[in-house]
C-alpha cells in the first residue's frame, strides 16, 4: 500500500509498505531535507538505511510481553503495529500519510490529543483484544526491552517502564541516577517510582514537545563517513560540532561521569542524542540524559559486586568505565561536596523494595560512596 511520509505536515517521500508494514520501494523524495537524520547519502536517500529506520520504530522483538501480546492481536510481528497508528511516536514528529486519506498532523499527533492505552494494557498483559480495542497508540513505536507504556496524567505525557527479575532494580536505579544528576547539575530527565501488583514502575515525563524530537546518536553519526583516524568519541563530537551543536564535548562527559558513578552497564547509541526543532531543523543541543536503569548491580548478585573492579563493563566509547573515564578531560565542574550525605538518600530509595534485603541495600550504598570517591581521585 502507498503512503506518504511525513514531517509534521510536510510531505516528504511516498513509499509502499509491505503487508508487514516494511518499506518495500520509495518511489520519489519531496523533501530531502526533512528525510530521517542518517538515512541521506551525498543527497540521495539511502533505500536500505531509510528501511532499517523505519523498522527500527516498532517495538523490539525482545520487549517483555510483545510475544504474548501479539498473539493476542492475531499479528506475527510488532512492525504489523506501525501503520495503525499512523507510525506516529512521541520522541519524533514523523508519520505516514495513507495514499487517499484527507488527514492532518494537527489532527491526530499524540502531543495534542489523547490516545487510547489499550496495546500499553496489553503489553503489561491486563485484559484481551477485542473488536472495540483502539490501536492508535504511541506504545506502538516504543522501544527497549523492558516492559513500559505512555500514559496520559494533568495534561502531560507519563513513560511507564518496569524493572526485571530477580531483584526489580531498574526503577530504583533511574531514580538514584536522576537525584545524582541533580545534585550535580547535569541535564537529566527526572524520575521517580510507582509501585502497582507489587512491582516497581519508573515514572518520566516526555521531555520532547509537538515541536522538537530525539535523534539518537546513532543515527547522527549515520549522517556522515567516519574518519578512519578517528575513536568513535570524537568522531560523534565532531558530528554533532558540524551540525551546530556547541558544548557538546562538555555534555558528553558530563555523561560519562554520571554513568561512571553509577557503573551504568548499557549506555549505547541509541540512548543519548541530540534534540532539534522539527520545524525549521535547528539543533537545539544535548538530550537530557534519560535511560539509567541498567545500573547499579541491578542484576548482579551480592557476592559478585566489586565497586573499584577495573574490568567494570563500560559503553559505549570504551569497553569499561576504568578506560572510558580517562575521556573526560575537564572535572571542573564537578562539586563533589553535592554528594555528601547522598547515602542516605540512596538507601531510602532502596528500602522501598522488598525484593533488596538489608545487606544488599548496605552493599549498593556504599558502592555508589565508593564510586564517587574514584571521581574524586581523579579530579
Amino acid at each position: 500500500m502507498e503512503y506518504i511520509l511525513m514531517h509534521r505536515t510536510k510531505e516528504i517521500a511516498r513509499i509502499e509498505l509491505d503487508e508487514f508494514s516494511n518499506i518495500a520501494s520509495i518511489y520519489e523524495v519531496y523533501d530531502s531535507k526533512h528525510l530521517p537524520v542518517g538515512t541521506v547519502q551525498k543527497e540521495v536517500v539511502n533505500k536500505r538505511a531509510l528501511a532499517k529506520w523505519w523498522s527500527g520504530r516498532s517495538i523490539p522483538a525482545s520487549r517483555q510481553g510483545l510475544k504474548e501480546a501479539l498473539q493476542e492481536l492475531g499479528m506475527t510481528v510488532s512492525q504489523e503495529l506501525l501503520d495503525k497508528c499512523y507510525g506516529l511516536s512521541l520522541s519524533d514528529q514523523y508519520w505516514i500519510l495513507p495514499k487517499g486519506e484527507r488527514i492532518t498532523w494537527e489532527a491526530i499527533n499524540f502531543f495534542d490529543h489523547s490516545f487510547s492505552e489499550d496495546v500499553g494494557n496489553l503489553l503489561f498483559g491486563h485484559g484481551s483484544a477485542s473488536t472495540s480495542m483502539s490501536l492508535v497508540s504511541p506504545d506502538n513505536t516504543s522501544d527497549g526491552q523492558l516492559m513500559k507504556k505512555w500514559k496520559i496524567a494533568d495534561g502531560k505525557r507519563i513513560l511507564m517502564k518496569g524493572s526485571s527479575k530477580p531483584y526489580y532494580q531498574e526503577a530504583l536505579c533511574e531514580v538514584i541516577a536522576s537525584r545524582i544528576a541533580s545534585r550535580l547539575g547535569i541535564n537529566h530527565v527526572e524520575y521517580s517510582v510507582v509501585w502497582e501488583n507489587e512491582e516497581p514502575f519508573s515514572l518520566c515525563e516526555d521531555f520532547i514537545t509537538r515541536d522538537t524530537e530525539l535523534i539518537s546518536a546513532s543515527h547522527i553519526m549515520n549522517a556522515f563517513k567516519k574518519p578512519n583516524n578517528l575513536s568513535e568519541y570524537e568522531y560523534y563530537i565532531q558530528c554533532a560540532e558540524k551540525l551546530g551543536v556547541v558544548n557538546i564535548r562538555k555534555e558528553v562527559e558530563k555523561m560519562i561521569v554520571l554513568d561512571f558513578i553509577i557503573a551504568n552497564e548499557d549506555r549505547h547509541f541509541n540512548n543519548f542524542g541530540l534534540v532539534r526543532n522539527a520545524v525549521t531543523l535547528e539543533w537545539i543541543g544535548a538530550a537530557p540524559i534519560f535511560d539509567c536503569g541498567t545500573s547499579l548491580w541491578y542484576n548482579t548478585q551480592e557476592s559478585r559486586i566489586k565497586p573499584l573492579a577495573p574490568s567494570l563493563q563500560g559503553k559505549p566509547f570504551k569497553k569499561t568505565h576504568a578506560e572510558q573515564i580517562h575521556l573526560v578531560k575537564d572535572f571542573s565542574w564537578i562539586d563533589l561536596s553535592a554528594l555528601d550525605g547522598f547515602e542516605e538518600e540512596a538507601d531510602a530509595i532502596f528500602a522501598q523494595s522488598e525484593y533488596l534485603s538489608d545487606a544488599r541495600r548496605n552493599i549498593l550504598v556504599n558502592a555508589i560512596r565508593e564510586r564517587i570517591n574514584l571521581i574524586g581521585e581523579l579530579i
